[in-house]
């Protein structure tokens, strides 16, 4: 009998130190809470050892990172290496040549290993088109989880430290922790070294305020991605997407706007759990999401849609690219690129690529609407109600124009929806629709009175839970789990974002 037991704890012990790719290990499945629980008991133990903390919090972050992406967590020790002995090199160098000939090296290290990883087989496709089919055979390659975010992080830093805008980490491990820093690692947010390196080496401090606000965020990214997101996904939108032609137009316009929901409440709900558990360790990251829904111009939209990233392409390849320095015309050029550059970051594929141009050439268009007409608000925060409301319209639909471009597997899958939307609409199969997928329709409701509440009864609600006592705050995440095991149809769900 002891043995029997003994061999199962032992086989256990196994299972949760073998990498499965079918079963990354993510925010909103049972094993984390169980794994996260057992880390936290180590951490308050080490709450006054600092460099013992490090290396406790490194050593679950690459566990974690393994058990999304296998050995290639060897390439996130490799970045940290590579842009730790640059940065220090950038700062201690006076030559200026020497200088950009370093920060040159860290971003062809990081986006030549981002090239091989997500894009040979499209270069290998762009070849074959020029020379003929079969000159190059397609590889299969693997895509580690996240590196598009840790790339992305670990160039602001060497590209901070040759602006000369931040000082470089004494000790690797510490810049080690900021690059594999497990709540934002696979997915973001993408946090800047100046914002997250002072945090490292202070005393652990977390607050009744921080510990309540911390359970808060991890409730409703729990809410948005486990129980809105993936039940419309797995119950609606992925079977419009997969045979648009079977489904009348209507049904397709739900769909991308069912789309805009999953993705919204996927990517920021893994934000609002990255952001919580954080705060449960006594770190703060910046904001990602701000309701985008509600912006009524395409500036306003990505001043509240993955702000993370949008700030990065902002201040690392938009102001790179010349920014708005060089005349209307290179300022106009400047945003396409940027945002082409941006889809082409989402995937390797000509679908991205159009979703990056449409939104380059709608921000372009803005841009050049507030020189002609100098009046008008280039975030629609100081119009008129009634102008906010059309500009709220027109923004959404813009964006989900995008939407479209972003999920569907190929451009005919987008000729298939836009034409039944335009010639196949049947408004009147709407009451079957309500009453055939009266679940779906309840979260999809819910979801964008969620999005769309007004900030202040947001705010209010927040503090709320934050202010309410300790088991309240676990009742309510008991509850919320609860609710995640009664609705969940199949097994877990990635998130989407891992992708990137």
């Amino acid at each position: 009998m002891m043995q029997t037991t003994l061999d199962s704890l032992i086989s256990r012990a196994c299972e949760l130190l073998r990498y499965d790719s079918s079963a990354p290990l993510i925010f909103n499945s049972g094993l984390f809470l169980f794994l996260f629980v057992a880390f936290g008991a180590g951490y308050l133990l080490l709450r006054r050892a600092t460099t013992l903390r490090i290396l406790y919090v490194i050593a679950f972050s690459i566990y974690f990172y393994y058990k999304s992406s296998g050995i290639y967590f060897l390439l996130l020790v490799f970045v940290s290496v590579c842009d730790y002995w640059i940065g220090h090199a950038l700062d201690s160098s006076r030559d200026e040549k020497m200088r950009r000939q370093l920060v040159a090296l860290s971003v062809v290290i990081n986006l030549g290993m981002l090239a091989y990883f997500k894009y040979t087989n499209l270069l290998i496709e762009i070849a074959n088109s020029l020379v003929g089919e079969g000159f190059l055979e397609f590889q299969n390659i693997f895509l580690p989880v996240g590196i598009s975010f840790f790339v992305f992080q670990s160039m602001s830093y060497t590209i901070d430290i040759y602006r000369r805008a931040i000082r470089p980490l004494q000790r690797w491990i510490d810049y080690l922790f900021y690059l594999s820093f497990f709540p934002q690692l696979v997915a973001g947010p993408i946090v800047r070294a100046k914002d997250f390196i002072p945090q490292i080496r202070k005393p652990l401090l977390v607050t009744r305020s921080m510990f309540g606000v911390g359970i808060g965020y991890i409730i409703i990214g729990l809410v948005k991605k486990a129980i809105i997101s993936d039940y419309i996904s797995l119950n609606f939108v992925d079977r419009i997407f997969d045979e648009p032609a079977l489904y009348s137009g209507f049904e397709c316009l739900m769909g991308i706007y069912g789309y805009a929901l999953q993705i919204y409440c996927d990517f920021s709900g893994y934000s609002d759990m990255a952001i919580g558990i954080a705060l449960l360790l006594g770190f703060r990251f910046p904001k990602n999401f701000d309701a985008p829904y509600k912006s009524a111009t395409i500036t306003e939209f990505w001043r509240r849609w993955h702000i993370s990233l949008s700030s990065w392409l902002r201040d690392y390849l938009y102001i790179s690219l010349g920014g708005n320095r060089r005349g209307k015309l290179r300022t106009y050029f400047n945003l396409l690129m940027t945002m082409v550059l941006g889809g082409l970051w989402h995937g390797a594929a000509l679908r991205f690529v159009l979703w990056g141009a449409l939104h380059g050439v709608a921000l372009a268009l803005h841009k050049m609407w507030l020189a002609v007409v100098p009046w008008a608000k280039a975030y629609g925060k100081d119009m008129n109600p009634l102008s906010r409301l059309l500009g709220i319209v027109l923004t959404f639909h813009i964006v989900c124009l995008g939407w479209l471009l972003f999920r569907a597997e190929d451009m005919q899958t987008v000729q298939v929806m836009i034409y039944q939307i335009a010639h196949s609409f049947n408004p009147a199969i709407i009451p079957q629709f309500v009453v055939g997928y009266k679940e779906v329709v309840a979260l999809i409701v819910l979801g964008y009175m969620m999005h769309l509440m007004p900030s202040a009864i947001d705010h209010d609600l927040q503090r709320k839970v934050a202010n309410s006592s300790f088991w309240w705050q676990v009742a309510l995440l008991v509850m919320v789990a609860w609710c995640v095991m009664q609705i969940k149809s199949s097994g877990i769900q990635p998130f989407i974002y891992f992708q990137f």
